[in-house]
């Protein structure tokens, strides 16, 4: 019987960039359903009901910041949010230029909801990797991100 062999670094890194390239080819997809059905949340959308939920009302830069995308998308994505009915915008008293944005009734239960759902799949498929492997996944992810930000 033969060994299977063992991948080597640069293969494991080739295997990682693939799997990369996937993550980012689903968040599309994700993305092209959250155009396209009204139910449907994209990753920025459930972010930032979750930066709302986590933080309270805030003004749209600070959601921009929060979110980690630009004011004009921000503003896009508030837009898409409020039409759902999942958050409300109001002017401050006394600043015609800021917009506050909060939470709804249905944004929080449409955050609790997609939260849970989230929780539910990552248990059910990472049901075989120990805490270490999700502590090294995280790590991993993270990086990638910054990767990202640098390219």
């Amino acid at each position: 019987m033969t060994e299977p062999s063992i991948p080597t670094r640069e293969q494991a890194v080739a295997e990682l960039s693939r799997a990369a390239y996937s993550l980012s080819a689903a968040d599309a997809r994700l993305r092209g359903r959250a155009t396209r059905n009204p139910g449907a949340l994209s990753l920025t959308h459930a972010r930032a009901l979750r930066v709302l939920a986590e933080e309270g009302p805030l003004p749209v830069g600070r959601l921009a910041a929060a979110t980690e995308t630009t004011g004009a998308a921000a503003t896009q994505l508030v837009n898409g949010l409020a039409s759902a009915g999942y958050v409300t915008r109001e002017r401050l008293p006394g600043d015609k230029r800021s917009v506050v944005v909060a939470l709804t009734a249905a944004g929080r239960h449409r955050h609790r909801e997609r939260e849970h759902a989230l929780a539910d799949a990552l248990h059910t498929a990472l049901t075989d990797h120990d805490t270490d492997a999700l502590h090294a996944a995280t790590d991993i992810l993270r990086h990638l991100a910054h990767i990202y930000d640098e390219l």
